[in-house]
């Protein structure tokens, strides 16, 4: 007769991480459906061209692109100061660096929004309520992902990350990532095509 052995819990720590997961995995599908109602907004109107591309800065959306994907370097750097180091110093210098670019993201696409909002394109065009619904959800995630930054920075003054404990580095990098990765393919979908 074999003798059965009980199974162990899985850790707090992989809990957390496929709770990640699974938000983010939500976070696709909800991402896929905004994609597509862009997509299926230029396929049965005419005039993408010369109602709405035409007044979008190419270069200017392309720095912030630069802007964007630049900061996820700096999650990386986090994470590698915190979680090979213990690099305390690093964690901050980069984490700051995130929040900075960040900010000059949102930046970015407020002065986008101002310059199409002169130029007559809003929530009431065909093109323009599809684009900023999207870019505004974009957006607000990139806003949470900056407040969620600016938490780890200043909550965990008393208990800060370690070596061995840095979860939550790393889980605000899945999500930063995740945010910037969207971007892509938002900027390819709406700049590019």
């Amino acid at each position: 007769m074999s003798e059965t052995h009980p199974t162990a819990p899985v850790a707090q720590r992989e809990n957390t991480k496929l709770a990640m997961w699974v938000f983010l995995g939500g976070e696709v599908v909800f991402f896929v459906s905004l994609i597509l109602l862009i997509i299926f907004t230029r396929l049965t109107h005419t005039g993408y061209e010369a109602q709405f591309r035409s007044h979008l800065s190419i270069p200017v959306i392309a720095l912030n692109t630069f802007i964007l994907v630049t900061s996820s370097y700096f999650v990386v750097r986090s994470l590698e100061a915190i979680s090979y180091k213990g690099d305390q110093k690093g964690l901050r210098t980069n984490m700051i660096m995130v929040i900075v670019l960040g900010l000059l993201f949102l930046g970015g696409q407020a002065f986008e929004w101002s310059e199409l909002f002169a130029a007559g394109v809003n929530l009431s065009t065909i093109y323009g309520s599809p684009f900023f619904t999207v870019t505004g959800i974009h957006g607000t995630h990139v806003f949470v992902g900056i407040l969620w930054a600016v938490y780890l920075l200043v909550g965990h003054q008393r208990m800060p990350f370690t070596k061995e404990n840095h979860l939550g580095v790393e889980n605000f990098g899945l999500y930063w990532h995740f945010v910037d990765i969207v971007w892509i393919v938002l900027f390819t979908i709406i700049y590019l095509i």
